[in-house]
């Protein structure tokens, strides 16, 4: 609780205490009105405040304006009958109730968000070329840079560890408790903090273009992406609040007017005044106005503990209707890293294939031979590697030990006039020939994601019709994931291009809900932004995927996805709820009110209790550990 809460608390107390006092203290006329006026003014100075500078910027028509009119005129008219002013301090004081819970609930909401906020880095421990550290503004580092990152403090620039190991807390990016460890070679990213070890890293991108700055501008841009229904609300009160006003002032003079003039009768001014007064009040639309934007900032907020960034509350309604999901394959539902799944060898014996592959490609930056060399694991056993020539299209030959080895495609194969054979395994084949024989075949494939399966079935249970995969990739190697992960279709083969064909097609055939796309590559790209919903991968994810997403996963789980619908799901549910139960309860109401049935208090309830209950039902769209369909 904030000093302002804490303040706007202890106002409502004493109010209400000065209140309670009074009704037993015995006093009349103009004392009893100035002693009821203190606390009036204590729990409504700022209300009327705002009305009054509504008034002089042309800007009247809102929720203060309603209850200063209200409690002013219930204040009048029991001034004019020496009647109860506890009726005037009571909408007040429950208004300012009412509002107090708003905003608790829109700060505890902002806390969830603003925790991202403690990933923005303050300073960097530049290195200087005499091996000082000097500490600076993050925006004075230049790519390329050497920083060193103490334990305990966060990283400031996206880069490459060059020397040390640790700990990386990414809890405030991914919402993944566990912490991510980090050794030389690692790339890391902005805004994690350093456990435990030291850390010297080169620096890959500026402190603008990082992680931190890119996740902190996408929460503070979020609030500018309205929801049809928040739109809708704000067009609503533009309207509603001036008709209420005039339809106020309406039933307060028409209706005596016609009993004086029209029917010769008294025309019971205090009656109809106080009519239209509690009219008023049950008009406010503060529940409508207050309860639907915060619903969605409260779904957004529980949205990023879960470590998924929705750039929009427009973005999350849209994701609560969605019903197709096309993902990109490589770096999606896969890892997008390449790793030996199989060795068949011909000749010597599998070890001993790996061993002479790996060492033939000791000095490739290929993704392939990267997987070989980790597959092995023991360059350093002596052994003599010379004449390494790498022949483009086709692989890399050396002699290994006074032998010719020849490691890579079938052309390669050929040349060398070996006799290789075609496998069943699903993935690259590198083939490999010692002194012109074929000695065997290393399969290397791409690996999928840990919880990608799970993530398939629970979008499933939740309610989507179809899963699709689009890949470049070949058809028997696409066919073999889907089949793994039981994707319901597949296409192969296909160029950017031939993608974004794809998707347009998929939403033509379209009749009733919505498509998301699921992407992290440069080439998703115009696939995220032409979908209902792009969501991309946010911790490996290529800049251009996470620009052109409207959802980012932070921790590349694809599983998030499931949760991030469900999320939106109860979101959507909540402000209908408060929609549908805010409209009814107050039509009620204001019926019963103008027909006389429905006091003061009524109208207290309609508004301020309505406002209430509204707000607690839209806090619940922050929780979503049990979040169901």
């Amino acid at each position: 609780m904030n000093r302002k809460q804490k303040k706007n608390l202890a106002r409502i107390i004493v109010a209400a205490a000065l209140m309670l006092a009074l009704a037993h203290v015995p006093l009349g006329g103009w004392q009893r009105f100035l002693a009821y006026l203190v606390p009036y003014l204590i729990v409504g100075y700022d209300i009327l405040y705002k009305a009054g500078k509504g008034l002089k910027n042309c800007k009247a028509f809102d929720e203060s304006l309603l209850m200063s009119i209200a409690t002013l005129g219930a204040m009048a008219l029991a001034v004019y009958e020496d009647g109860d002013y506890t009726e005037a301090i009571a909408v007040m004081l429950f208004y300012q109730v009412g509002e107090w819970f708003q905003a608790y609930a829109v700060g505890k909401s902002r806390r969830d968000i603003s925790a991202l906020m403690d990933i923005r880095p303050d300073y960097a421990n530049l290195e200087q070329e005499n091996g000082s550290l000097e500490r600076v503004d993050p925006d004075e580092v230049e790519v390329g840079s050497i920083i060193v990152v103490k334990p305990g403090e966060k990283i400031p620039l996206d880069g490459v560890v060059v020397e040390g190991a640790s700990s990386l807390n990414t809890v405030a990016l991914t919402g993944e408790a566990l912490p991510r460890d980090a050794k030389v070679g690692d790339e890391v990213i902005s805004g994690c903090v350093n456990i435990n070890g030291l850390l010297k890293i080169r620096t890959t991108k500026e402190f603008d273009e990082s992680t931190a700055s890119k996740i902190l501008e996408m929460v503070e841009d979020a609030s500018s992406r309205k929801s049809k229904s928040e739109n809708f609300i704000a067009k609503f009160a533009r309207v509603y609040t001036p008709i209420v006003v005039y339809a106020a002032l309406a039933l307060a003079f028409l209706p005596p007017l016609i009993r004086l003039l029209g029917l010769g009768m008294a025309p019971e001014w205090g009656t109809w005044i106080y009519r239209a007064l509690t009219f008023l009040v049950i008009s406010c639309p503060c529940a409508l106005v207050v309860s639907i934007p915060l619903s969605f900032f409260a779904g957004i907020g529980g949205a990023s503990r879960q470590g998924v960034l929705v750039k929009g509350s427009n973005y999350l309604e849209t994701l609560s209707e969605v019903d197709t999901v096309v993902f990109d394959k490589t770096g999606t539902l896969t890892r997008g890293v390449f790793q030996v799944s199989a060795i068949h060898a011909d000749k010597l014996n599998e070890e001993q294939l790996l061993h002479l592959a790996a060492h033939v490609e000791r000095y490739s930056t290929h993704p392939i031979a990267e997987s070989l060399r980790n597959a092995f694991g023991h360059e350093a056993d002596g052994c003599l590697v010379e004449s390494v020539e790498e022949i483009a299209g086709q692989g890399i030959r050396a002699r290994v030990n006074g032998q010719t080895v020849c490691v890579g495609n079938a052309l390669m194969m050929e040349a060398a006039g070996a006799e290789w054979h075609e496998c069943d395994a699903v993935g690259t084949m590198v083939h490999v020939a010692i002194d012109g024989e074929y000695a065997g075949h290393i399969i290397i494939a791409d690996v999928v994601k840990e919880h990608a399966r799970e993530a398939i079935s629970a979008l499933k249970r939740d309610g989507i019709k179809q899963t699709v995969m689009l890949t470049g990739d070949s058809s028997k190697a696409a066919d073999k994931v889907a089949a793994e992960l039981q994707l319901d279709t597949v296409y192969s083969q296909l160029l950017p291009q031939d993608k974004v064909a794809k998707v347009e097609e998929l939403l033509q055939q379209k009749k009733t809900g919505k498509l998301a796309f699921v992407g992290d590559g440069i080439n998703d790209a115009p696939v995220l932004s032409r979908a209902d919903v792009g969501i991309a991968m946010g911790a490996m994810g290529s800049d251009a995927a996470i620009e052109a997403a409207d959802i980012v996963l932070m921790d590349d789980d694809p599983l998030k996805i499931s949760v991030a619908r469900r999320i939106a799901r109860k979101t959507l549910r909540i402000v209908k709820q408060n929609i549908y139960f805010s409209i009814g309860v107050k039509v009620l109401v204001l019926l019963l009110g103008a027909l006389g049935l429905a006091n003061m208090w009524a109208a207290i309830f309609a508004d301020v209790g309505v406002m209430v209950l509204a707000v607690l039902n839209a806090v619940r769209a922050m929780f979503v550990n049990k979040t169901t369909i």
